[in-house]
């Protein structure tokens, strides 16, 4: 339990401090990680997304960060069907697709 909670901390350090690419970027600019493939990006403050940080015991400091629902991470960039929902950089991709946190649109 502890290092749960060490792991949110240091998530949420890290979110404090970064900053996700710029909208409209080149998704070669995304350096946290895969770019990935959303469902849908709303406000931390939705109530699907609220729903889905409480469900993991996530809290964030910053409800108006965007978060990723239902990601995948794109690992051929440049084919048509590369994503078909939303093209996102996001600062934490850790919780298994399920959601990613501090999310901004790429340009693929």
């Amino acid at each position: 339990m502890q290092f749960k909670f060490a792991f949110v901390s240091a998530a949420l350090a890290t979110l404090a401090v970064a900053t996700p690419a710029p909208r409209g970027e080149p998704a070669s600019s995304c350096s946290t990680g895969p770019v990935q493939c959303c469902q849908s990006v709303e406000p931390a403050s939705s109530s699907s997304a609220a729903g889905v940080l409480a469900l993991l015991g996530i809290v964030l400091q910053d409800l108006t960060v965007d978060v990723g629902l239902t990601c995948s991470p794109i690992t051929v960039i440049g084919t048509s069907s590369s994503c078909s929902a939303q093209a996102v950089c996001c600062e934490d991709n850790s919780h298994g697709g399920l959601i990613s946190i501090g999310c901004a649109p790429v340009t693929l």
